[in-house]
């Protein structure tokens, strides 16, 4: 069965970078659209980031310019490369696969940016 398993998330200062890792396990990465998503306490769920499993990387306006999605094949790995952090970046960071027959998400990491 595939597993996500996820890093990097800490508390960091605002301005300051963080990069989150996902690691597949049990299957291949490049036959899943992986993505970010966050979510704040009290907000909905936000996508944040995707790389399509036969396309490349987008990521969403409100975080354009300071976030960047990549994948490595190699090492069956997508990250999330954080710059610029504000305190409104602060929330649960979950990857996600998309593959048939379903959705299959991270446990999730913890980001907090301090002011």
């Amino acid at each position: 069965q595939v597993q996500l398993v996820e890093s990097g998330g800490g508390l960091v200062q605002a301005g300051g970078s963080l990069r989150l890792s996902c690691t597949v396990s049990g299957d291949i990465v490049t036959r899943y659209t992986m993505a970010w998503h966050r979510q704040a306490p009290g907000k909905e769920r936000e996508w944040v980031a995707v790389f399509a499993s036969g396309g490349g990387p987008v990521v969403a306006a409100s975080v354009k310019g300071r976030f960047t999605i990549s994948r490595d094949s190699a090492k069956n790995t997508v990250y999330l490369q954080m710059n610029s952090l504000k305190p409104e970046d602060t929330a649960v960071y979950y990857c996600k696969g998309t593959k048939w027959p379903g959705d299959y998400w991270g446990q999730g990491t913890q980001v907090t940016v301090s002011s």
